[in-house]
């Protein structure tokens, strides 16, 4: 019986680890649901956004990166969060309207989730333990590039721009 016991712990946790990129759903901050799975074979910059941040304007340079090679097969995702001196205090629809209006945004943008915290969203969750990548997000605007195979290659703080060289330097290694 202990044995039994014991693998079945062993396959469950199996079953946690294997838990991918793809395997994750979040809704979209104007209705229907984004489906990770759909970006199989694309490389994604996550970035956990705000309206009334010092580094808004950065949804600037997610919209140039995303109309620079969406073709190529790069999304940008943004995840609204209020969780940093509530400043992204909009209702969801609100927050992708002020993002469309103001920045010009094309790239989709989810609901607003806690990305700190015991209610973070398990897509937060997931990348907060990926080895190499552990740590809880510190600020609005942190950048996280997930390759082709849904794995994290880089994450970027919130100081750095999603144009900098840096960041393009490690998109644009993993298109090839």
């Amino acid at each position: 019986m202990k044995k039994i016991f014991l693998a079945l712990c062993f396959i469950n946790l199996n079953v946690f680890a294997s838990e991918s990129f793809y395997d994750f759903k979040v809704n979209h901050g104007e209705g229907g649901v984004i489906n990770f799975s759909d970006y199989k074979g694309k490389v994604v910059v996550l970035t956990n956004i705000a309206t009334r941040c010092g580094f808004t304007d950065q949804l600037d340079d997610l919209e140039t990166i995303y109309a620079k090679y969406k073709d190529k097969n790069v999304v940008v995702l943004g995840i609204p969060s209020n969780n940093f001196l509530s400043q992204t205090p909009e209702a969801n629809k609100e927050v992708v309207q002020f993002c469309k209006l103001k920045y010009k945004t094309n790239f989709p943008i989810t609901e607003k989730v806690d990305v700190i915290g015991d209610s973070k969203h398990p897509i937060i969750k997931w990348v907060n333990k990926q080895k190499g990548f552990e740590g809880p997000i510190l600020w609005n605007f942190e950048k996280f590039i997930i390759g082709k195979d849904g794995k994290i290659i880089e994450r970027f703080r919130s100081i750095t721009k999603p144009t900098d060289k840096d960041v393009i330097a490690v998109i644009e290694k993993a298109l090839n």
